[in-house]
């Protein structure tokens, strides 16, 4: 190979490793949402992003106390859905709040959204194909 096409295929490799477009999503930045999205909806990461910037909203994140700290959406608050706790600390929400909730891969966000449902929250829409979908779509993720 060629020095020209080795520099285009470290650029190619570089690019699709690296993310093409400098895409950035970000529940703290960016386009906010004109409006709350249906109650149920699961959004796109960057539809997900704009709605979780609305005010009165709240990120919560509903996996295992460990994937939050290996990393989580900034800002987002973690009740584990899988907790005997879960009720109990849902309970201590405010209803009529925005809940943007998301999981690794969107079925405990699923479980969540259905249990808050029934406990009378009905402004809630989660993260389609979960926090995966929101790394492939270039969003970030924090440890702190």
């Amino acid at each position: 190979m060629n020095r020209s096409g080795l520099a285009a295929a470290i650029v190619a490799a570089t690019l699709l490793v690296g993310g093409c477009s400098g895409t950035n999503i970000s529940p703290t930045t960016g386009p906010t949402a004109a409006a709350a999205p249906a109650a149920g909806s699961s959004l796109p990461a960057a539809e997900f992003a704009a709605a979780a910037k609305l005010p009165d909203t709240m990120l919560l994140d509903v996996r295992t106390p460990a994937e939050f700290a290996a990393g989580h959406i900034a800002g987002a608050v973690n009740i584990d859905v899988e907790a005997a706790t879960f009720p109990q600390l849902v309970a201590e929400l405010d209803p009529a709040k925005n809940y943007a909730v998301y999981c690794r891969s969107g079925n405990r966000s699923k479980v969540a959204m259905t249990a808050m449902g029934q406990a009378g929250f009905g402004h809630l829409f989660d993260l389609d194909g979960g926090i995966g979908a929101w790394q492939s779509a270039g969003g970030q993720l924090v440890t702190d």
